[in-house]
């Protein structure tokens, strides 16, 4: 979203869920030293942040003890499923790590959550959040 503020964001974010995204903050790549990474931290786990997934994904690939690469999203509206099949629409901000593949989803639109929250939704709501639901 705003390649300034790459490696600016709290480490501590929301891991997964709501379904639906907006923008893309950074990609992570974490270092774990049970993995075999080298102590950096004092013991600590810790992470790399970079502005493309490609960038990322090098670093991973060539560094000991890290992860693959995830994105840190921003999530302006997003789906709460406390329980499952119950669907809430949550109007509100929150950031969080989501592994890469789930960017393949398409981007939030206007519609997108009240598309998927409809009555007659199709029986497979997530081809609404794959873009595959037929009109």
């Amino acid at each position: 979203m705003d390649p300034e503020k790459v490696g600016t964001y709290p480490a501590l974010a929301k891991a997964g869920g709501g379904y639906v995204w907006d923008e893309v903050l950074e990609y992570r790549v974490w270092c774990y030293l049970e993995n075999g990474a080298s102590d950096e931290l004092e013991g600590d786990d810790y992470f790399y942040s970079f502005a493309t997934y490609s960038e990322a994904k090098r670093f991973a690939d060539a560094t000991k003890g890290a992860e693959s690469p995830l994105a840190l999203v921003l999530q302006r509206e997003y789906i709460d499923e406390s329980k499952p099949g119950e669907y809430r629409h949550i109007m509100e901000e929150r950031v969080t790590e989501w592994p890469v593949e789930f960017l393949k989803r398409p981007r939030r639109t206007p519609t997108t959550i009240p598309d998927f929250l409809a009555p007659d939704a199709p029986a497979n709501r997530l081809e609404i959040l794959r873009g595959t639901a037929s009109p």
